[in-house]
């Protein structure tokens, strides 16, 4: 009873106050009639959180999401699973499933003949043009009676994960030439020779083939050691995103941070589809080596960074020989030791150096021709507005595989597209 008078409606409670006032006149006046009136009108809402207050509903909730991953702009779709393991029935039922405001309204539904046992299965669509992780649920109830006196509201538990990664446009490819196998293929090939991998040695261990051992590796270290022979050499691909706050203009959508994640996933994406095993890369140095869905997961969540400069701990064996592409915002002085090294290091280094000048809405220059800080230490670069397109960018930087790249004089050229457009 106690939650029942808790969940009265205004209507309910101008009820109770309607009657009251009708008793108290009756009494002062000696009217009979009116009395019973009051009585009435008193009596309706109190019974009215009685019967609804003494109703104990079991009703579960699951929800599954098809698919869980999707990409910024494209529908997602949730089935509710609702289900009444109790044995209390009721007449109609409003459900409303709670989505986060960036998901669009809040789905509601009336289901009406719960019964014992039963089971109901609803299905909507949620679409969010801002990337992230958004947790759907938990299920609310809204149990009333049939004149509107009181009103119940309760949760069911449960949530479920929805992850909105970055808008992404497939990219033109651009041509290998050479390449690291040298077969003239439009694609990157493995092969079981030539990579600083290929010749490293290990610890011996009990199977491994004698004329498998390193003998000199051997007489240095006072151990056996043994070839590793058998591993090929992967075509490998960084993608370099720089999230520093200070690099970057704008707010929201509209920012240039927005543009350059766009980007980075556009090239992530069409590297791995590519054949190339593509390594993600902020600013702050952290990497990560998995699959092209889960580096795009990460970018979904990826946030600006207070750090002051480009890292470069993660340049080494893995980077050596292979192909770099930066997604560049304002650049410093302090810049270009780390943007140098980067170059030495890699086969192939491209870049796109966002001009935030115009996020900021100061004119530039017009032109998409290479940035001048970075084409000077060796870099490939086109730079690019808030009204520029990303594959028509990449095709400028295509345009110039027959130049030499940096100080090894490489004149390889990789397929990598970007968005259709900037916005």
């Amino acid at each position: 009873m106690r939650e029942g008078l808790a969940g009265l409606t205004l209507r309910g409670r101008a009820f109770l106050a309607a009657g009251a006032t009708a008793i108290f006149c009756a009494i002062i006046l000696g009217q009979t009639t009116l009395t019973r009136i009051g009585v009435l009108v008193l009596a309706l809402p109190l019974a009215s959180a009685l019967v609804i207050g003494r109703r104990r509903y079991h009703l579960s909730a699951s929800r599954t999401v098809h698919p869980r991953l999707v990409s910024a702009g494209q529908p997602a779709r949730i089935d509710l699973h609702l289900a009444n393991n109790g044995r209390s029935t009721a007449g109609a039922i409003l459900v409303e499933d709670q989505v986060p405001y960036a998901l669009g309204t809040r789905p509601r539904f009336v289901l009406q003949g719960i019964a014992r046992q039963w089971e109901r299965q609803v299905t909507y669509q949620v679409r969010s043009d801002v990337r992230g992780r958004f947790e759907i649920g938990p299920v609310t109830l809204r149990i009333a009676d049939p004149f509107g006196l009181v009103e119940l509201r309760r949760a069911l538990p449960g949530t479920a994960p929805l992850v909105v990664t970055p808008r992404t446009v497939a990219l033109p490819q651009i041509p290998v030439i050479g390449g690291w196998s040298g077969s003239g293929e439009h694609r990157p090939q493995a092969f079981a020779a030539g990579s600083a991998e290929d010749v490293s040695v290990r610890e011996y261990r009990r199977g491994d083939e004698l004329r498998r051992v390193h003998w000199r590796s051997s007489a240095r270290t006072g151990e056996l050691m043994v070839r590793r022979e058998e591993q090929p050499w992967e075509a490998r691909a960084t993608v370099l995103l720089d999230n520093r706050l200070r690099a970057h203009r704008g707010q929201g959508l509209g920012s240039s941070f927005e543009y350059a994640v766009v980007a980075a996933a556009s090239l992530v994406l069409h590297l791995d589809q590519h054949g190339y095993a593509v390594r993600l890369v902020l600013a702050d140095g952290t990497s990560s080596d998995e699959t092209s869905t889960a580096v795009l997961e990460r970018l979904a969540l990826v946030t600006t960074t207070q750090h002051a400069r480009i890292e470069t701990g993660w340049t080494g064996d893995q980077t050596r020989g292979g192909l770099v592409v930066a997604v560049l915002g304002g650049r410093e002085p302090a810049d270009t030791t780390p943007l140098r090294q980067i170059r030495h290091d890699a086969g192939t280094a491209l870049a796109m150096v966002l001009d935030v000048d115009q996020w900021a809405g100061r004119s530039a220059a017009p032109g998409t021709g290479g940035d001048p800080s970075v084409a000077g230490l060796g870099w490939r670069s086109v730079t690019l507005g808030p009204r520029d397109r990303l594959d028509t960018a990449w095709r400028d930087l295509g345009r110039a595989s027959g130049r030499p790249v940096g100080a090894a004089g490489l004149a390889a050229s990789t397929g990598v597209g970007a968005p259709g457009g900037a916005g």
